[in-house]
């Protein structure tokens, strides 16, 4: 399925980058953690790190209620999510060239607070699972207190845009030709660390399946 571009979705500058299958903007979504949401308050824009979770073509955000983006958000002001995977530094043989290897994914739309309990519970769960997962059925299920403190939102991926880069630099061809300096890619790749086990911790504990096992 492919995206459909509006007026402010459709990628001008830069254009051969845009990426236009659906699938490309849910895998750019799957892959990061930390979105950007971005919205207005008091006639100044405000953007702040926010965890997110996708199920389907509708994207959950949350935090605290009192967290003042989510608050204007769910007023029904417009809002923008971002998110950005950088895959890499280009060393290009001209400074003006140089660039990087990224993707990355922009939606706009108004978000809708979820309200009904089990609405609720089931976007809570996929905002879990898609930052820690296998930890909705392992760890302590929230309370009503922990419930009402926090706030959800659904996002609608019917508006979005995707870019991509990849690959090696794009020099002016007299510089390829002149063979004079280096260039390449340097590629960045983040991988998991050994985990950590809480020093509150009493006794011996296994560290479990799902946090082990992460890939």
């Amino acid at each position: 399925m492919t995206l459909s571009p509006t007026p402010r979705s459709t990628i001008r500058r830069g254009s051969k980058r845009a990426a236009t299958d659906r699938a490309d903007l849910h895998a750019v979504l799957d892959a990061a953690l930390v979105c950007h949401l971005a919205v207005v308050v008091d006639d100044a824009p405000l953007v702040l790190p926010t965890g997110y979770g996708r199920d389907g073509d509708t994207l959950y955000l949350h935090g605290s209620t009192g967290a003042r983006s989510l608050r204007e958000a769910a007023r029904g002001v417009p809002v923008c999510v971002a998110v950005t995977l950088l895959d890499g530094v280009v060393y290009a043989r001209s400074v003006f060239d140089h660039s990087m290897n990224y993707r990355a994914a922009v939606v706009h739309g108004t978000a809708v607070p979820v309200t009904d309990p089990d609405a609720k519970a089931h976007a809570l769960r996929v905002l879990t699972e898609h930052i820690a997962p296998g930890s909705w059925d392992y760890a302590r299920p929230p309370t009503p207190k922990e419930l009402a403190a926090t706030s959800v939102l659904a996002l609608d991926l019917a508006e979005a845009s995707v870019k991509i880069r990849s690959g090696p630099p794009g020099d002016e061809e007299d510089d390829v030709a002149a063979n004079a300096r280096w260039a390449g890619v340097l590629p960045l790749r983040t991988s998991w660390g050994a985990p950590e086990s809480d020093p509150a911790l009493v006794g011996d504990w296994d560290v479990p399946p799902h946090v082990v096992n992460r890939t």
